[in-house]
C-alpha cells in the first residue's frame, strides 16, 4: 500500500472580508508551508515575533459563536473554523495563512470561497509522509443534554454523524451521517452557511457580537421562516453547517483523525473539549502512516 504524502498548496492566493462579528476588514493570504509545518497562522499587523498562532486544540481560547486561536502574547484571531474546515477537506497538511486582522473574513458564510481559492492555487505532494490519528479508545463529553463522542472506526478517514434540535419550526430536527473521502466535503459541506435568528441580533450586538452579520453572509431565521431572498441551498442547511464546524474544529488535533464523530447539539466549545480530552488520553489513539498498513505504536505522543 503506497504511503500517502504530505500536501501544502502549489503558490499563495488571497481574499479580503469583514468579520462577521467585529465587522473589521481584513485580508488574507495563504501561502504554501514547509513538511511538518503544520496550520498556521500570522497576523501581520501587530510587531514583527509576535503573530504567528500554531491552530491546534491548546490553542483555542474562546468558543464563543466561533473558534478563537491566541498565543502566548496574547494575539488572537477568531472564526478560524470554515477556513479550517475547508483546509481538512482538501487534506492540506502544511500552510501558512497571514492575515492583517483580528478575525477570518465571514465571505458568504460558508467554505465555499475558501475552497474555490485553494483549489485554484493547486495542490502539491510534499517529500514525507502524512500522519493521521487512529483512534483507540471511546472519547465522550457531556453538557447536559448535548454530547460529543469519538470512537474506533474501520475506516481511515473520519465519519460524521450529527443532529441537532430547536423549537423553532424553520428547523426543526435535522441529522445526517457522512464520510470525510476524497471529495465529499466539497459535495456535502462546503456550500452550507453559518446561520442564526432575527431576534437575537441586537442582543448580539449590544455583546460586540454580530456587527459583520448580514443576509450576504449568513442564513437569518425570522417569524415567517427563512429571511434571505434566495432561500436555503438545501433543506437540511443548518445541520449540514454544524458538521462543517466539527470539521474544522477536529482539524486542531493537529493532523487527520481515522475515527467516528458522533455528537447531539454539537457547537464549538463541545467540539473542543473533545479534542482536548482526546489528546489527554494516550492510550485512546496513535499515530499512523496514512496509507501504511501497521499502526506507528513508538510515536504516540501528544500532538
Amino acid at each position: 500500500m503506497a504511503v500517502e504524502r504530505q500536501t501544502t498548496i502549489a503558490r499563495k492566493v488571497s481574499c479580503a472580508g469583514i468579520g462577521v462579528h467585529s465587522g473589521a476588514r481584513a485580508r488574507l493570504t495563504m501561502l504554501p508551508a514547509v513538511v511538518n509545518s503544520g496550520i498556521r497562522f500570522v497576523r501581520v499587523d501587530v510587531p514583527e515575533g509576535t503573530g504567528e498562532i500554531l491552530a491546534h486544540a491548546e490553542s483555542v481560547s474562546d468558543t464563543q459563536l466561533g473558534t478563537t486561536l491566541s498565543n502566548e502574547e496574547g494575539v488572537s484571531v477568531a472564526v478560524v473554523e470554515h477556513l479550517l474546515a475547508a483546509i481538512a477537506g482538501l487534506g492540506i497538511d502544511n500552510l501558512v495563512i497571514e492575515i492583517d486582522g483580528p478575525e477570518v473574513p465571514i465571505m458568504d458564510g460558508s467554505s465555499s470561497v475558501f475552497y474555490e481559492l485553494m483549489m485554484m492555487a493547486g495542490l502539491k505532494a510534499q517529500g514525507a509522509a502524512r500522519r493521521r490519528i487512529r483512534i483507540l479508545e471511546t472519547i465522550e463529553v457531556r453538557d447536559g443534554p448535548k454530547h460529543a463522542v469519538l470512537s474506533p472506526s474501520d475506516h481511515d478517514v473520519l465519519t460524521l454523524r450529527a443532529r441537532i434540535e430547536y423549537d423553532d419550526a424553520h428547523i426543526g430536527v435535522q441529522q445526517m451521517a457522512m464520510r470525510l473521502a476524497p471529495g465529499m466535503f466539497a459535495r456535502d459541506l462546503a456550500f452550507a452557511r453559518t446561520y442564526g435568528f432575527a431576534r437575537d441580533v441586537e442582543m448580539l450586538r449590544s455583546m460586540g457580537l454580530a456587527r459583520g452579520g448580514s443576509l450576504d453572509n449568513a442564513v437569518v431565521i425570522g417569524e415567517n421562516g427563512v429571511m434571505n431572498p434566495e432561500g436555503l441551498r438545501s433543506e437540511d442547511e443548518f445541520v449540514r453547517h454544524k458538521m462543517l464546524d466539527a470539521v474544522g474544529d477536529l482539524m486542531l488535533a493537529g493532523a487527520p483523525i481515522a475515527g467516528n464523530y458522533d455528537a447531539v447539539q454539537p457547537g464549538h466549545g463541545l467540539n473542543n473539549r473533545l479534542v482536548r480530552a482526546l489528546l489527554a488520553t494516550p492510550s485512546a489513539w496513535c499515530w499512523e502512516e496514512a496509507g501504511a498498513p501497521a499502526v506507528l505504536d513508538e510515536v504516540r505522543a501528544a500532538v
